[in-house]
């Protein structure tokens, strides 16, 4: 019997972590959070003083940092950067526009992409992203497209930074996420973009509470629970 993988694509803030982490938990699987993984070679290219937009910098770094997704016995998914757990610094407002830089060169999609899909291939994995229904799991057993109002993502996201300490305004988290949208949606590679199969969900206005459960009705019957 083969295992079982979900594929949960949507903009930035749109809730993705935080529910694809439930469902993980609820239905036993491994959460994998793909846009960690990108936004620790986004913090790594921040700290070696290499910009984003840098191509040949960026790639030159993939031969150059260390960076490994390791599940602690909580079940977490924690970023590990030259062997330092870097989970909380890859939050940072200022590493989610390297995020986005990093992930918009090809080569850099191609070299983490294995990463993905290999752990896909050894267990059943609940996994979020960008484009992982449309990329990196085009075989999913069921995709969704989790979304929001961009103010919608900002009021949550901007809760999120105030609880966790960091100094930010609604402004401006509102700003980066417009920012982040115009270019996920238009990068050449790997666009954001709703794959023709994926299930839209809208989240707008709900509490965690009642998006949590709209979704695991969904996973669960598309994996026939």
């Amino acid at each position: 019997m083969g295992y079982k993988s979900i594929a949960i694509d949507g903009p930035s803030g749109a809730g993705k972590s935080t529910l694809a982490r439930r469902l993980a938990e609820a239905m036993g699987y491994l959460y994998v959070d793909t846009g960690a993984i990108y936004r620790t070679l986004g913090l790594a290219a921040l700290r070696h003083g290499v910009d984003a937009e840098d191509s040949s910098g960026v790639i030159a770094l993939l031969g150059q940092v260390a960076i490994d997704l390791r599940h602690g016995e909580d079940g977490l998914q924690h970023m590990y950067l030259d062997g330092e757990d870097v989970s909380t610094a890859i939050r940072e407002p200022r590493v989610s526009r390297y995020a986005s830089g990093v992930s918009a060169i090809p080569e850099v999609r191609a070299f983490l992409m294995d990463m993905q899909r290999d752990l896909a291939r050894r267990q059943n994995v609940i996994m979020d992203g960008r484009d992982i229904g449309t990329v990196v799991l085009p075989d999913a057993d069921v995709k969704i497209f989790l979304t929001a109002t961009a103010e919608d993502r900002a009021r949550r996201r901007y809760a999120e930074l105030t609880e966790r300490g960091t100094d930010t305004d609604f402004d401006t988290v509102l700003r980066d996420i417009i920012a982040r949208d115009e270019k996920d949606t238009q990068r050449a590679a790997a666009p954001l973009r709703q794959a023709e199969d994926a299930i839209a969900v809208d989240t707008t206005g709900n509490t965690l509470e009642e998006s949590f459960r709209q979704l695991l009705g969904v996973v669960r019957a598309g994996v026939g629970l």
